[in-house]
């Protein structure tokens, strides 16, 4: 049975052990190029340094490229009376309340504490689903925020990138200084550089693997989460369908802050065009449409898939059909009276 303590948990090993990680690429690093405790100094103030930028400049670099507008005292009530009702119920401070111009259905919190919260509303979202399916949404963002994950998501995605960064600056760094040219002394800073370049690559993919599954738990957790807030399970689930299937048909590149997300734009194409493919085994009685039977079937089938669990290790979200039917268990715990506070998160 998972609990709260478990997805803190999670998070607290994830950040140490990428930080453990990272360290090692440093020392790799410094035992070429530095006195050991000299890498060790770099590793940890670069570290910090990296975190804490990240940190400072993430919420500012996601509201600019979202170009959110925030509301306006009633400017529209009964999306801010939605929001201060389940804010209240999770004893959590309201966050505002901004609203992008973006036409795919889609929401995200960020910021740098949960009293500094932004909630950001895809207008989509707003045009596509009902008041019940928003409220689900609704409670599924305040979830991150009464959980604090999206603060961890922000600091731990800066280990990756600095890992990338270190790669390529070699690659091209040792590129550019000439190292392929031949002689002895050449060779020999080759053979260091590549070394060093495939270490960090391999420290980036690592890590990016850790964060990851660290992002698609908290999404879990956020589902179940909206589920006990709203107890209105199915209206979460209805809204992740028209999210996934609305976000499959747009046009453009996905977001780059996509993680952040209800919803990935990206995953979601890959989602619907894998059960579309297979429509013709999944529709039983061959009437061309896939029923609700037919498309639960496809999502229980696909879920037992190898080839898709080992996908979902690359993947920002859990696949739409897993949190469909995990909101489902959780409907039937509340219809037998087995689903209360202390197991929230029973079913993650």
């Amino acid at each position: 049975m998972a609990g709260l303590g478990a997805l803190k948990r999670t998070m607290s090993f994830t950040i140490i052990l990428v930080f453990i990680i990272f360290l090692g690429l440093i020392f790799v690093v410094s035992f070429f190029f530095l006195d050991p405790f000299q890498g060790l100094i770099l590793a940890i103030v670069g570290s910090v340094f990296m975190i804490l930028f990240q940190y400072a400049v993430g919420p500012v670099i996601v509201r600019a490229t979202s170009r959110l507008h925030y509301l306006e005292p009633g400017e529209n009530r009964w999306l801010e009376s939605k929001v201060a009702q389940l804010a209240s119920q999770s004893n959590i401070p309201t966050p505002r309340i901004a609203i992008s111009p973006d036409p795919t259905p889609n929401a995200f919190v960020f910021g740098r504490t949960s009293k500094g919260a932004t909630l950001a509303v895809h207008q989509g979202l707003l045009q596509r689903l009902n008041e019940d399916e928003i409220e689900g949404v609704i409670g599924h963002e305040l979830g991150h925020v009464k959980h604090r994950d999206f603060i961890v998501v922000t600091m731990i995605s800066a280990i990756p990138l600095v890992a990338y960064l270190i790669a390529r600056a070699v690659l091209w760094g040792g590129y550019a200084s000439g190292y392929s040219r031949r002689g002895s002394g050449k060779n020999n800073n080759a053979g260091v550089l590549i070394i060093i370049a495939v270490v960090a690559y391999l420290v980036y993919i690592l890590t990016t693997l850790l964060a990851l599954r660290l992002t698609r738990l908290r999404e879990s957790y956020a589902d179940a989460y909206s589920a006990f807030l709203t107890q209105r399970p199915r209206e979460l689930e209805s809204a992740l369908t028209k999210i996934a299937y609305g976000l499959s048909i747009a046009p453009g590149e996905p977001h780059g802050a996509r993680a952040f997300f209800i919803e990935d734009p990206a995953q979601a194409k890959q989602d619907v065009a894998r059960i579309i493919d297979q429509k013709s085994k999944y529709d039983l009685d061959h009437d061309g449409v896939l029923s609700e039977r037919e498309l639960e079937l496809a999502m229980e089938t696909d879920a037992k898939s190898n080839w898709r669990k080992a996908a979902e290790l690359f993947m920002t979200h859990p696949p739409t059909y897993k949190r469909i039917l995990m909101l489902r268990e959780i409907e039937q715990d509340m219809n037998t009276g087995n689903f209360q506070q202390s197991n929230i998160y029973k079913h993650v």
